[in-house]
């Protein structure tokens, strides 16, 4: 079995915050004591990504500051305005483009594997911060995706390298699930009239798609197995009864090679956001990572650089294929109203007044059935209606 570790982007930028600052408790007349590490604004820069050497995968940089443990959030700050790129020792540059929440993205990038790369950051107050030079790393292909249901579905990865040359694994995931709204409605309204929705086109609200993406690190390694074996390696857990598998599951995971020093990052960084047991328990190390300030040397900068190939691998999960699910939808119960629409001149004309609901079904002429709009159409819960190309 490979060691596995996991951990939440956003947990790090919080957790990291106990190691130097202290803890304060305050029981009956006992005053609580807040050491002065505590006043320190800590909004260390925190880079999460891979640059990836791929025709078709574009590299995505995230780029964010942590927070403090006094803060009132857990969530970590994006990053705005930075200019981000990556430079060869071959002197060859590729600039990335800044997306919303802080996310910075190249084109497709095809790398010179006898070349060594480097990430370079200036942020938007003029401090500049790079990588050390890091060489591109072969991923192997994954073997397989698999999944077992105990009660939640627990998703695994399995793969290995003939060559014996990886030992260290890095996964991430994109996860898309489709679902529906309580309630299929044979009427869609625009403008105020009322119109029939045929199936899979752009007005149905009946079948949706979210997406989400790993916000967990998941790394493993085969280096005490004889063989480059990576088995049953965790990936992600669908909860049981959960939306993503009421109609159909998807997950898509990329894989890349780490170098020993990168996967000890990981470790380090595992570690120093667990929550500790007791005194006796080992304390919080020292993180250091390869990406460094160039003004000032002694700031600390989390995240580690690396270059590596992608391997991908996606698998769906049907609602019938799992056993004792059963999905509630959440909010308000759904109860049609029979109501009058329509005029001598216009029967599709939608007169009901309240906002809150649409148009259902027609239950004779002048007659409609109406019901929530929550009910009705499931872009209220946040995805599309638009069906993704790979489904």
């Amino acid at each position: 079995m490979p060691n596995t570790v996991v951990f939440s982007r956003n947990k790090i930028a919080y957790l990291l915050f106990s190691i130097g600052t202290g803890w304060s408790l305050t029981t009956g007349c006992v005053k609580s004591y807040n050491p002065p590490a505590t006043q320190v604004n800590y909004r260390y820069l925190a880079i999460d990504g891979v640059l990836i050497n791929s025709a078709d995968s574009p590299s995505v940089f995230a780029l964010s500051r942590t927070v403090r443990l006094t803060d009132t959030t857990t969530a970590s700050v994006p990053e705005t305005g930075a200019r981000v790129s990556v430079e060869g020792k071959s002197g060859v540059v590729y600039s990335f483009t800044e997306l919303p929440g802080g996310m910075y993205k190249s084109t497709p990038l095809l790398l010179n594997i006898s070349d060594q790369f480097r990430l370079k950051i200036t942020t938007s107050d003029g401090e500049n911060y790079a990588s050390d030079f890091v060489a591109v790393k072969q991923a192997p292909p994954i073997d397989s995706i698999t999944w077992t249901q105990p009660g939640d579905v627990q998703i695994s990865a399995n793969t290995h390298d003939p060559g014996n040359n990886t030992h260290y694994y890095r996964w991430n995931y994109t996860e898309t699930w489709q679902y529906t709204a309580p309630e299929q409605s044979e009427l869609g309204v625009k403008d105020g009239i009322m119109f029939y929705v045929e199936v899979d086109t752009a007005d149905q609200k009946y079948n949706c798609w979210s997406t989400d993406y790993s916000t967990n690190i998941l790394v493993g390694t085969s280096v005490a197995l004889q063989q480059d074996i990576i088995s049953h390696a965790p990936i992600a857990v669908v909860p049981q009864n959960s939306v993503k598998i009421s109609v159909r599951y998807s997950i898509n995971v990329n894989q890349y090679a780490l170098t020993p020093e990168a996967y000890q990052y990981f470790q380090v960084l595992q570690k120093n956001t667990e929550i500790l047991g007791s005194i006796f328990d080992a304390q919080p190390t020292q993180l250091t990572g390869n990406i460094h300030s160039l003004s000032r040397p002694s700031e600390v900068v989390i995240g580690y650089f690396s270059a590596s190939s992608v391997q991908q691998a996606r698998i769906f999960i049907g609602k019938h294929d799992v056993a004792n699910w059963h999905y509630l939808y959440p909010g308000q119960e759904c109860n049609p109203i029979q109501t009058t629409a329509g005029s001598p001149t216009n029967l599709y004309l939608y007169t009901y007044p309240d906002s809150a609901y649409t148009a259902y079904y027609f239950c004779g002429t002048g007659c409609i059935f109406v019901d929530r709009v929550s009910c009705l159409d499931c872009t209220v819960q946040g995805g599309i209606n638009k069906r993704p190309s790979f489904w």
